[in-house]
């Protein structure tokens, strides 16, 4: 099977099973980092901060970086085809029988099951992202902080990115971390 038509069947097996946004799909693109060797897992770590920074779902950034880093530009186009393809087509699917079913209990059930489960991926991604990168005790400690800041004061995501990166540029420019 030639490397286009693996791209395809990897990112739209990870398009078709990653429920949870665009961190559900981390622990397939580990495991096609250490099966294809087509990136390593620090190169997915800078693809993560890539994406997050740039507009656009992270999957779907993720995996156009990926298949860049992999084939290059037609690379990109498969991935990023590949991983978007399966949502559409069961979006597409669910959109005309969801009148039929959204008051069904399996159906509810099915959706509140999938919530846990999207929580243990990310919490996953999570832990071996810490174990991969190159945190240092400070920025772990500021990181906790608005973790837990976070579940007492609800407030906009963006606070909490803003608050990064001013705390990121002055601890930066005293030395304090490693940027």
């Amino acid at each position: 099977m030639n490397i286009y038509a693996q791209l395809f069947l990897q990112f739209f097996h990870i398009g078709l099973f990653s429920f949870g946004g665009g961190y559900a799909t981390l622990p397939f693109l580990y495991a096609i980092a250490e099966k294809y060797h087509w990136y390593t897992t620090n190169q997915l770590t800078d693809m993560l901060a890539i994406s997050s920074i740039t507009p656009g779902p992270i999957g779907i950034n993720v995996a156009t970086y990926a298949g860049f880093t992999t084939t290059g530009i037609l690379g990109s186009l498969i991935a990023t085809i590949s991983i978007i393809l399966p949502s559409l087509i069961i979006t597409s699917f669910v959109f005309k029988i969801l009148d039929k079913f959204k008051a069904n209990k399996t159906v509810q059930g099915a959706i509140r099951a999938l919530k846990p489960a999207g929580c243990a991926l990310l919490s996953a991604v999570g832990i071996r992202l810490l174990f991969v990168s190159n945190l240092h005790l400070l920025g772990t400690i500021i990181l906790i902080t608005l973790i837990g800041t976070s579940f007492v004061r609800k407030q906009d995501p963006l606070v909490y990115f803003v608050i990064c990166a001013i705390i990121g540029l002055a601890l930066g420019r005293f030395n304090l971390i490693g940027v």
